[in-house]
């Protein structure tokens, strides 16, 4: 029954969700007596349990926070709860007891407290409730410190197996893998025939099929090393970064379009492709890797090929839309520090760090303040391009620039100085100009000029100022003609510019890609307001489809005046009868100029003839020093990140929230897993690159448990098609657990004694028995294992996206093997402020190099790519989908692409064989596509649809057949 001290109060029963304990008086925690009840012990375990997931400072049920001694006291919606030494007068222990047999208020979810729980709080409460100092109560994780991933790397030793086949004790990894099958009674498959490992392992190392010549060498290698042999081959290969870069570029993230609501393009971040797969081909320690991931400005300054590695920071997808509303800017700025936290954390970590921004992570040992540890590390990252150079580069364009940037400046201060005396001048007898600007000044929304009737041909009008910009300053700046109209004599007037009429109209427009017909002169004559010529040139002409008599021309920028565009503010129009002989018939002399455009009006009236020359040999002058310092080259400017300074303190964003700012948080190691590996710690006022460098090293420390077990992980899974953790960015309590624990820590610990190089790594694996072993599938086998996780059977996979691309280009002999440089696309751009992608019905010839140098924009989709599960970069992809749908048997069908490699493919087939001999074609065309000889019933049949078919349709069912798409 509640206290009737406490019943006068009428205290609202507010949701305080979380069994409410009592708790807390830091105004009596140094209470002298002895308390018999152990706050460590006995009530933080069930304040701890019960109370403190929804009374946290994150998540604040009734305003009351339970997690701090101070917290507790300050109370929530309902005012002070508890109150020390009298529990009677404690509502909070009110709300969990319950005298009438009624469930308790608190906790709202799970079972209600016992009597003695109950009890053992009231008796806290009556001793003080102390609380010690400083001390924070956290929801627990389902995973703490003692979780498997964040253990340090066990030293195994590999088990040796009685009774194993021949070979399967030689390697430790076949050791491992044997001993597991051995529990489940399972033995492996016999090794694979050598035309199947051959096609194998070079797919899997090079993403590209064996030649024929390739697969009878080593057919007939009877060498004992011949297999060791092609692994070295196939690893010193520059088509093995190509490979096993896209890997990585998965992971990453990497795309090269903004994405979310505009999309643009970042015609500059191919350099991070070129650079991933250059440091694969060169097997970069990975250590070195993640350096210069995070930090390639700091250690490689003037570098480059290093710096350009910071592009990993940026390579994801950010809002660059913008908002003038603060509190929605530092939103957008929170959700895109968050991208690279998240990234970082599962790339190199294999930890959902992200998932402690708004509280304490409810899995994995992970709190908050790791979030925001890492969240102030890049607070002085932000998306962007900047120029990347060598010192010697940068020297040698100074040493030309400078000079002509002091000429430009000593030329535009004597422009500046003679201009100003000019305005001085004309300010002393300002009324007398003024009287001469008979008319308004223009305005965007229409502009209306007379004309004393004359006969044209050609009518152009001709641009001196927009809205500020001189023409003699050059033209920086487009402008927009929504309609250009010209009249005639007749009643009514007709607008004889207007295309159906037969004009026509010539003018430079802006060109974005290949969106030009959005802003081409045609526009200006077509009769409608919506959509603007988009002019980069002073002139605009239109040619009338005959001479004919004018007396009037109108035009505007935005008729419909829904919002002001650039549009000319001092202009001429001229006329023709020959394009060659032009008269001026009106201007905007006369008219009042527009505020941008005052001074510039009286300078230009004041001019003596002598100042004009002056002023126009100045103006010369400067146009070629522009011209001059135009022609210079600019340094290469990457979409690699800007870098500024962000110092603290730094604090935690209660739910996430930029608006709600916590505790300080310091900069450092996550603390979830150095126990058991190790720390730093980097001061608030340290320059941004400084911290960033920091992690770096943290996360390539070989003492750090999580970063080589994720990266062996991953190597084994793209070998084998799934890792030894099939959730390869997660190994937190929601990932899966390992298949075969001991061979991943033994992977790692191989990888840290190869120096964090991975070809070593990699011949390790392929050189094994369990990756040479068959595919064949086992009944008995498949109804123990029928995923063959434990590795019976070698597991057979379909080919990715940019594999069966590559195959396709390769079989029909048309694949261009350039590497690297900027990316040939399969869409058109269009482009008008958000971007539009249209992919192509027709690819050409300019297309056919590797998918992976494909410029990947995201949200854009292209015929096999994005059919057969190519990541288009909005996520990280540590794993790809393999989808089945109907849409892929179409492309694969009817595509154009796959039309033109079937007929490229005929024709080759034709060279090669050098006669028009079916067989001879099908078995050519066979060990093309599957590395092996046709079967008798295979030829036979191929031979009879040549013959009813023609050659180019059996090449078509030959690329659309799944032992071509598929690898065992």
């Amino acid at each position: 029954m509640r206290s009737p001290t406490l019943a006068k109060f009428d205290l609202p029963r507010v949701a305080i969700t979380a069994a409410v304990v009592v708790f807390v008086s830091l105004a009596v925690s140094s209470v002298a007596h002895a308390a018999s009840v152990d706050f460590q012990k006995q009530i933080a375990p069930l304040l701890t349990e019960h109370c403190v997931a929804c009374h946290n400072r994150s998540q604040l049920k009734g305003g009351l926070d339970l997690s701090t001694g101070a917290t507790v006291l300050k109370g929530g919606q309902s005012g002070a709860a508890l109150v020390p030494g009298k529990p009677r007068e404690s509502y909070l222990l009110d709300m969990v007891s319950s005298t009438d047999g009624a469930r308790p208020q608190m906790p709202a979810k799970g079972a209600p407290l016992t009597t003695a729980q109950v009890a053992l709080i009231e008796q806290w409460i009556v001793e003080g409730a102390a609380w010690p100092e400083g001390l924070m109560l956290r929801e627990p994780a389902k995973a703490d410190r003692n979780w498997w991933s964040l253990q340090p790397l066990a030293i195994v030793e590999p088990p040796a197996n009685q009774g194993a086949p021949a070979g399967w004790n030689d390697s430790p990894i076949d050791r491992f893998i044997f001993a597991k099958l051995a529990t489940q009674n399972l033995t492996p498959n016999p090794p694979a025939e050598r035309r199947a490992l051959i096609r194998r392992v070079t797919y899997d190392v090079l993403g590209l099929p064996p030649t024929p010549e390739e697969v009878d060498a080593f057919d007939n290698d009877k060498r004992p090393d011949a297999y060791e042999r092609l692994i070295d081959r196939l690893l010193a290969s520059p088509h093995y970064g190509e490979q096993w870069g896209r890997h990585w570029l998965d992971v990453v993230r990497f795309g090269e379009s903004i994405g979310f609501e505009r999309n643009l393009i970042t015609d500059n971040a191919w350099p991070f492709r070129d650079y991933v797969i250059k440091s694969f081909n060169d097997d970069k320690p990975f250590d070195r890797l993640i350096l210069e991931h995070l930090a390639g400005d700091v250690i490689g300054k003037d570098q480059p090929a290093v710096e350009v590695g910071t592009t990993f920071l940026v390579a994801g997808a950010y809002d660059n839309v913008g908002n003038s509303d603060p509190i929605q800017a530092a939103q957008i700025r929170a959700n895109t520090l968050d991208d690279i936290v998240r990234a970082t954390g599962e790339a190199f970590l294999g930890l959902t760090i992200g998932c402690a921004r708004c509280h304490d992570h409810k899995f994995d040992p992970i709190r908050q303040e790791d979030y925001y540890s890492m969240y102030a590390t890049f607070a002085g990252v932000k998306h962007g391009e900047r120029s990347v150079a060598t010192a010697e580069a940068r020297q040698a364009r100074d040493s030309q620039v400078k000079p002509l940037e002091a000429e430009r400046q000593r030329v535009a201060a004597a422009k500046e100085a003679l201009e100003k005396s000019l305005l001085d001048r004309a300010k002393a007898h300002l009324a007398d100009y003024e009287k001469q600007w008979t008319r308004p000044a223009p305005v965007y929304s229409l502009i209306e000029e007379p004309v004393a009737p004359v006969e044209a041909r050609y009518v152009r009008l001709v641009v001196d100022e927009v809205q500020g910009i001189a023409r003699n300053m050059s033209l920086a700046s487009s402008y927009a003609i929504d309609e250009f109209e010209v009249f005639d004599l007749s009643e009514p007037a007709v607008n004889v510019a207007l295309a159906t009429n037969g004009a026509q109209a010539e003018g430079e427009s802006r060109k974005i890609e290949d969106f030009a017909e959005a802003y081409s002169a045609k526009l200006a004559i077509d009769g409608k307001y919506q959509s603007p010529f988009t002019a980069i040139k002073p002139e605009l002409t239109i040619t009338l489809a005959q001479p004919t008599k004018i007396n009037r021309v109108v035009f505007s920028s935005n008729r419909n005046g829904d919002y002001s565009r650039p549009f000319p503010i001092e202009y001429r129009i001229e006329v023709s009868l020959d394009k060659h002989e032009w008269t001026e018939v009106a201007s905007s002399r006369d008219r009042r100029p527009v505020k941008a455009a005052y001074d510039r009006r009286l300078i230009k009236l004041e001019a003596s003839d002598a100042e004009q020359a002056q002023l126009a040999a100045l103006t010369r002058d400067l146009q070629a020093a522009d011209a001059a310092l135009a022609k210079i080259a600019p340094l290469p400017s990457w979409w690699a990140g800007i870098f500024s300074e962000a110092k603290g303190p730094f604090q935690v964003f209660l739910g996430g929230d930029p608006q709600k700012p916590g505790p300080a948080t310091p900069i450092g190691h996550l603390q979830s897993i150095s126990a058991n590996g190790p720390t730093y710690r980097v001061d608030d006022a340290s320059p941004e690159s400084v911290r960033r460098l920091a992690l770096a090293e943290w996360l390539g420390d070989k003492r750090n448990p999580l970063t080589p077990r994720v990266l062996a992980n991953r190597v084994w899974q793209y070998h084998f098609g799934t890792g030894i953790v099939d959730s390869a960015s997660d190994f937190g309590y929601l990932g899966s657990r390992p298949t075969h624990p001991e061979l991943l820590d033994w992977l790692a610990g191989r990888l840290l004694a190869h120096g964090w190089r991975m070809k070593p790594l990699h011949r390790e694996i392929l050189l094994s028995q369990t990756y040479r072993q068959s595919s064949a599938w086992r009944e008995a086998a498949a109804r123990v294992d029928a995923s063959s996780r434990s590795l019976w059977r070698y597991p057979p996979r379909r080919m990715a996206a940019e594999e069966l691309r590559d195959t396709f280009l390769t079989v029909a002999g048309k694949l261009d093997t350039k590497p690297g440089g900027p990316g040939f696309r399969l869409y058109r751009y269009l482009i008008d402020n958000v971007a539009t992608y249209v992919p192509l019905d027709a690819p050409g010839p300019e297309t056919y190099r590797r998918a992976v140098y494909h410029q990947n924009a995201r949200a854009s989709r292209v015929d096999l790519l994005s059919d057969y599960d190519c990541p288009d970069g909005a996520l990280a992809t540590p794993v790809r989908a393999n989808t089945t749908s109907p849409l892929q048997a179409l492309t694969m069908l009817n595509h154009r692409f796959t039309l033109d490699m079937a007929g490229a493919l005929a024709a080759r087939l034709e060279r090669d064989t050098g006669s028009d001999d079916p067989a001879a074609q099908v078995d050519r065309a066979w060990l093309l596509a599957f590395a092996r000889h046709p079967a008798n019933d295979e030829l036979q049949a191929s031979v009879a649809m040549i013959r009813q078919r023609g050659l180019a349709a059996f090449c078509r069912a030959l690329l659309n057949t799944n032992e071509l798409i598929y690898l065992d």
